[in-house]
C-alpha cells in the first residue's frame, strides 16, 4: 500500500516538529537546560509505543532541538543517541505500557551526565548529574508522559493507525 510509507513520513515529521518546538518552548522559559532539565518534549518519549515513526522522529527532533538551542556538538551528537537508544527500547517494550516511560529516563540517566561533565564542564559529581536528571526524566518522561500516554490511548485507533 502507497500510503503506509507516506503515513510513516508524516507520523515521524510531526513527532520531530512537536519536539523541536517544545524544546525551545521549554528553552525559553529556562526549563530545557541545566542539572534539572525538565523538556516538556521528552514527554513524546513515549510514542514509540504507539509507532515506529516515532523512533525517526524523536531523534531527529532531537537532534535539530539540540543544534537550533545553541547546544555543543557533544551533546547535538550524544543526546540523539540517547534519545535514540530510549525510542529503540520503548518500542521493544510496546508490549509493556506501564514500562514505556522507563527507557528514555534510563537512556537519559546514563548518557546525559558525561556529556555535562565533560563537555560543558559543569562541576559535580557523577552520581549528582544522574540523580538530578534522572528526576528531570522523571518529571518529563514518568509524569508528563505517562499522561499523554493515557490521553492518546484513548483515541489510539484514529491518531495511529495500523500500516498495513
Amino acid at each position: 500500500m502507497k500510503n503506509r510509507g507516506v503515513l510513516f513520513l508524516t507520523q515521524g515529521a510531526l513527532i520531530a516538529a512537536l519536539y523541536v518546538v517544545l524544546t525551545l518552548v521549554a528553552n525559553a522559559l529556562g526549563l530545557a537546560s541545566g542539572a534539572i532539565q525538565i523538556r516538556i518534549s521528552e514527554a513524546l518519549t513515549i510514542l514509540p509505543y504507539f509507532t515506529a515513526a516515532a523512533i525517526p522522529g524523536l531523534t531527529i527532533g532531537c537532534f535539530l532541538a539540540n543544534l537550533l538551542a545553541g547546544g555543543i556538538i557533544w551533546d547535538v551528537v550524544f543526546g540523539s543517541l540517547a534519545t535514540l537508544l530510549g525510542a529503540l527500547l520503548t518500542y521493544a517494550l510496546r508490549q509493556h505500557r506501564r514500562l514505556a516511560p522507563l527507557p528514555p529516563i534510563v537512556a537519559n540517566m546514563l548518557i546525559v551526565p558525561p556529556i555535562l561533565m565533560f563537555a560543558y564542564g559543569f562541576p559535580g559529581a557523577w552520581w549528582y548529574f544522574v540523580l538530578t536528571i534522572g528526576i528531570g526524566e522523571f518529571i518529563s518522561c514518568g509524569l508528563l508522559g505517562s499522561a499523554l500516554l493515557r490521553l492518546l490511548e484513548k483515541h489510539r485507533a484514529i491518531l495511529f493507525p495500523p500500516l498495513r
